[in-house]
């Protein structure tokens, strides 16, 4: 056993945002976990092998209850309600249980059509214009109509609900993201009152109405948590795995090419899709509530840990050649959407709106093309969501 010297990944500066896979596969070959500085400042442990990854995300003596950290007092972010993001089993159990009673196979299925429709109108507005940003246009708009309308936030409502989600999840200042916490939760409670007076047929409502079979219901706070992880988390990994999809697929025509002759292949591209670009660069974070020994290192007590789930799936113990972007490539058992308890329960929505929206837009955009030299995209400055600020496109106008 070792203990790691302290590893600083903020010289890394925007080249880590780029393309954060070489310092990882650097960190990778010298062990399976570091002690690391992390860009902003804070001192953690990172996990960067696929074993150890996997093995973490079901030890129980790695706490997702913020309780745990060392500076819980103050610290905690600007998660809005109690969530199950940071709780865990039997908490964790129960709130979950709510949700999968409610978010069933047979209403993901139910939305295939309107999401097909949404789709349509998406690329309708788009198409005649010859250029878009992708993520503007096309990626945000389809993922957020999709979970608003499953939880039943009111049309007027999502411009500024994706405001707030914006600044939660990539503060540009402490002041500002406090702020769009206050609004977003006063906006929530009012929400979840209205359901509670007039129900609908939504997720929301149902969730606001729910019980179990000892007459169990979620508190205002639980609700309040689970309306906050649903609608923000249920947008923002599909708007980064469509995007860097597409990036993906203009950057590798061959890919490309293969995809659009034969779309037997767009389920596995998918899968290679959420390997290769991984939306969720690392999970949230967890905590030791005890000293735990991970790949031969051991994580003293009430220490934070990073589960980096994309350098995970670079691992070339499991992956080979891994920096190889291959849509026929066997990706499952990546670790894109978790593993063990905290799998996000999302991912099949996820996936399908991926799949519906890629088909259409190849189909319809059969000369679609980077307006901008790739390498001066920009990327999200954050190691928690992996995922373009902008993707520039252009194709041939329809009308």
């Amino acid at each position: 056993m070792s203990t790691p010297t302290l590893e600083d990944l903020t010289p890394a500066g925007t080249d880590f945002a780029k393309d954060p896979h070489p310092l990882y596969a650097s960190l990778r070959e010298r062990g399976p976990v570091h002690r690391v500085r992390t860009p902003d400042g804070r001192e953690s442990w990172l996990i960067v092998g696929n074993d150890e990854a996997r093995a973490a995300l079901t030890d129980p003596r790695l706490r997702n209850d913020i309780r745990y950290s060392p500076d819980w007092e103050d610290d905690g972010g600007y998660a809005i309600g109690l969530n199950m993001l940071q709780v865990d089993p039997p908490h964790h159990t129960r709130l979950r249980k709510f949700v999968a009673k409610e978010f069933t196979p047979r209403r993901i299925e139910e939305l295939r059509p309107r999401i097909s429709r949404w789709t349509g109108e998406l690329l309708d507005a788009m198409l005649p214009l010859g250029r878009a940003d992708l993520v503007e246009s096309f990626a945000l708009p389809l993922p957020l109509t999709v979970i608003c309308e499953l939880l039943g936030v009111p049309v007027g409502d999502r411009a500024a609900f994706r405001e707030w989600s914006n600044e939660v999840v990539l503060p540009s200042s402490p002041e500002a993201a406090g702020a769009a916490a206050q609004a977003m939760t006063a906006y929530f409670v009012s929400l979840i009152e209205a359901k509670r007076q007039s129900p609908g047929d939504d997720l929301l409502s149902a969730l606001t109405t729910a019980t179990d079979d000892d007459g169990d219901r979620l508190s205002p706070d639980e609700l309040l948590g689970m309306a906050f992880v649903l609608l923000v988390a249920g947008h923002e990994t599909t708007v980064n795995l469509i995007s860097s999809g597409v990036h993906e697929l203009l950057r590798h025509p061959d890919q490309l090419a293969a995809l659009r002759a034969d779309w037997s292949l767009l389920d596995g591209a998918i899968e290679e899709m959420l390997r290769y670009g991984c939306p969720v660069e690392r999970c949230a974070f967890r905590y030791t509530a005890e000293p735990v020994e991970i790949g031969g290192t051991t994580v003293p007590a009430r220490e934070p840990v990073i589960v980096v789930l994309a350098a995970a799936a670079r691992d070339p113990r499991h992956f080979p050649d891994p920096d190889r972007f291959d849509i026929r490539r066997e990706a499952r058992g990546h670790l894109a959407f978790g593993h063990g308890v905290h799998h996000c329960i999302g991912a099949p929505l996820a996936r399908m709106e991926a799949a519906i929206a890629l088909k259409a837009l190849l189909e319809r955009c059969p000369d679609l093309a980077f307006d901008v030299d790739p390498a001066a995209l920009s990327w999200r400055p954050s190691m928690a969501l992996r995922g373009l600020l902008a993707l520039p496109v252009r194709f041939t106008p329809q009308r």
